[in-house]
């Protein structure tokens, strides 16, 4: 008999708001030993595929790649980390279940989950005001990279000892999500070479990427960094994507255009292959489009693009890469923040401006240049907890 079929359907589940992803949270210990029975349940849970509508309406997803996300975590046996977990991305409509990258918004949430499922204890210090702060060590098994969270918790008054996160304070707000909640604040530890094993894939800072058809023109040539801290991603200037396409810069790009996509995941593919990895999956790597901030209130814009769409916002984990590839000479996002290399020396992060609004960033780096942490504050919520359907 198969291992799926004595796996209880439904099964225990928590529903969460991480950041700007909302997904479904699965204690490892409900689902089936071997990881490669997991699509199936995944699948159902998400109601994909969904080739007609695209819209997920049959399962928990909601139609775009930020909603159509699970995260399995588990308890951990090694003594300096606290949980393991797993990111999982669903297509939407297609059946491919994807395991290669992390997701940012939603490892904000894994520590909060962890401590309710009572599946570790906290690191507690003392906050602001002689409140509790928490951290949870995690190891995202997709990357094996370690994230920390750190929020504010309380005593548990059931539980001698115990604490449980308090996420409903109104300390912060992040763009893209309306009103006020706790501050998580999220660190990724050694974050370089989180897929490739190489900050730079390729060695070099700026890499040209031939042999392309971009847009009506064949053969063709373009610019792009290639950096791989928190997950791997391709980044491209806004003035060479307008040269390709033949768009003149008082006209503004069509993101969601055919065209324009279609040459973007061309650009993709090839930086993918020069990274070493599979040019024929969506997930990874992701790619962005910079361009110089329209704005004072930021220090560099980006267009960002997930599962072959546009990001109504910013995958956080693309958010941080910049954040880390704006300190490394000679990228293109080095070269684009140069007035903002000025102002970090009293301490300012790096803001970035994406379709949903500004978040602020921050890296810091060892004295070999290798990336010590790379960091970002979130809100989260819990939305529901009980049992899914698969």
């Amino acid at each position: 008999m198969s291992s799926l079929a004595l796996v209880a359907n439904p099964i225990p589940a928590t529903f969460l708001r991480g950041g700007t992803s909302k997904g479904i949270f699965l204690d490892r210990r409900v689902l089936p030993t071997e990881s490669s029975q997991w699509d199936r349940i995944f699948l159902g849970i998400m109601g994909s595929p969904d080739a007609q509508y695209g819209r997920q309406l049959n399962g928990m997803g909601g139609g775009v790649s930020s909603l159509s996300k699970i995260c399995v975590v588990g308890p951990s046996t090694d003594k300096e980390i606290d949980v393991e977990y797993t990111f999982v991305q669903v297509g939407i409509r297609d059946s491919i279940v994807d395991y290669s990258g992390n997701c940012g918004n939603l490892s904000s949430m894994i520590g909060a989950f962890a401590l309710d499922l009572r599946m570790c204890k906290p690191r507690v210090f003392e906050g602001p005001g002689g409140s509790f702060m928490g951290t949870i060590r995690s190891l995202n098994l997709n990357t094996s990279k370690r994230v920390d969270t750190t929020f504010p918790i309380l005593e548990s008054p059931r539980e001698p000892g115990g604490f449980t996160p308090t996420l409903d304070l109104p300390q912060a707000s992040i763009a893209g999500v309306t009103g006020k909640a706790s501050a998580i604040l999220l660190d990724f530890v050694s974050p370089g070479g989180a897929r490739t094993g190489k900050l730079l894939p390729s060695g070099h800072p700026i890499d040209i990427l031939g042999g392309l058809t971009l847009g009506t023109r064949e053969d063709t040539s373009i610019s792009v960094s290639l950096v791989d801290a928190t997950n791997p991603t391709v980044f491209v200037q806004s003035r060479d994507l307008r040269q390709a396409l033949d768009i003149t810069e008082s006209s503004p790009i069509d993101f969601t255009n055919a065209d324009v996509l279609f040459t973007i995941g061309n650009i993709r593919k090839a930086g993918a292959v020069r990274m070493g990895l599979d040019p024929t999956a969506q997930a990874q790597p992701k790619i962005a489009v910079l361009s110089p901030s329209a704005s004072n209130e930021a220090d560099i814009d980006i267009h960002a693009f997930s599962m072959g769409v546009l990001h109504k916002a910013i995958p956080m984990t693309v958010g941080l890469c910049l954040g880390v590839a704006a300190q490394v000479p000679n990228t293109i996002a080095w070269e684009m923040t140069t007035r903002w290399r000025e102002k970090r020396r009293a301490g300012e992060l790096l803001r970035i401006r994406h379709p949903g609004g500004i978040v602020d960033v921050g890296a810091e780096f060892e004295g070999d240049q290798s990336v010590r942490s790379a960091r970002v504050m979130r809100t989260g919520r819990r939305l529901m907890t009980g049992s899914v359907w698969w």
